[in-house]
């Protein structure tokens, strides 16, 4: 079975199981902070290693997480070990949250500029994206930062892309050079 899929069965099964038992919140934040420690290689090829038994996983991430995480996180990620998903772990937790923010109509939105952008500037464009239909009802907005920009803003989420970007205009712009110089709208 694809890692995909087992990650996706498993990620259905704790969210539903939290979502019954009233903890979803809690695993929510367990699963945030649990894809967040999974980017550091040293864990990340600990579930990995089919070297290192399952007893001594469980050990290790009882030791960083279990006085953290709320008992239904740590039960959860109990059973993967012992059920040799160890490996998928990361993958799991990255799909529970793709899952829930499904469940609570939240579309994330990558914003890319090549100088950070003030509060009230990603606010005008998480309303405008709000009122423009094509995200969900809830807006999550992730910045990042990239010279090579120049200046404007690149937006980002689902299969959509806006590129409002000063270095894509020049780009654009030198297009049209090289296509026709003598009929450019600069010219016209």
């Amino acid at each position: 079975m694809s890692i995909a899929r087992v990650a996706g069965r498993y990620a259905k099964s704790i969210i539903d199981l939290a979502t019954e038992t009233g903890r979803i919140t809690d695993v929510v934040a367990d699963m945030r902070d649990f894809s967040e420690a999974a980017k550091n290689r040293d864990l990340a090829m600990l579930l990995k290693s089919p070297i290192i038994n399952a007893d001594k996983k469980l050990s290790v991430i009882d030791a960083l997480f279990a006085h953290r995480y709320c008992d239904l996180t740590m039960g959860f990620f109990r059973i993967c070990i012992n059920k040799g998903r160890e490996p998928q772990l990361p993958e799991i937790a990255t799909e529970f949250l793709e899952q829930y923010k499904q469940m609570q109509s939240i579309t994330t939105v990558k914003v890319t500029s090549a100088q950070p952008l003030s509060q009230a500037s990603l606010e005008a464009i998480r309303q405008k994206l709000q009122l423009s239909g094509d995200t969900n009802d809830t807006v999550e907005v992730e910045t990042a930062i990239d010279p090579n920009l120049i200046g404007g803003f690149v937006v980002e989420f689902g299969d959509k892309l806006y590129d409002a970007s000063v270095s894509h205009k020049l780009e654009l712009l030198k297009k049209e050079f090289q296509e026709n110089p003598y009929k450019s709208k600069l010219f016209a």
